[in-house]
């Protein structure tokens, strides 16, 4: 069973230590890297082969929803789970609207919801 290739951007460095001990930790993830922006995203998801990209949506410079967009314009488009601290709601309808799989709480993230985030987008 190939390993899922895992990108995480997310500006705080705390949490991006934290999402990498979560990846590092769940059965079947391998984490190939973390950027600090959207702009970082595309390259770094090209780089080093994505699979999923776990995306901050309030980012310095492009913001979540508009790096998601670029990312699944790419061929070969990596697989985008947005996360924020924010309630799903308070964003409308631009989740779905900017191509990406799934939401996650930054406060519920962990094994489990990456393991069915990654499942549902399968």
């Amino acid at each position: 069973m190939a390993l899922v290739r895992v990108l995480i951007v997310d500006d705080q460095e705390l949490f991006r230590e934290a999402a990498s001990a979560v990846v590092r930790e769940s059965d079947g993830f391998v984490l190939v890297g973390s950027v600090a922006t959207g702009e970082e995203s595309i390259p770094a998801a090209r780089q080093l082969r994505a699979d999923l990209v776990l995306m901050d949506i309030s980012l310095p410079g492009i913001d979540g929803f508009e790096s998601t967009r670029r990312l699944r314009a790419l061929g070969a488009a990596p697989v985008v789970v947005l996360l924020s601290t924010h309630d799903e709601g308070e964003f409308g309808n631009d989740v779905q609207d900017c191509g990406a799989a799934a939401y996650l709480a930054k406060s519920a993230f962990g094994p489990d919801t990456l393991a069915s985030a990654w499942a549902g987008s399968a």
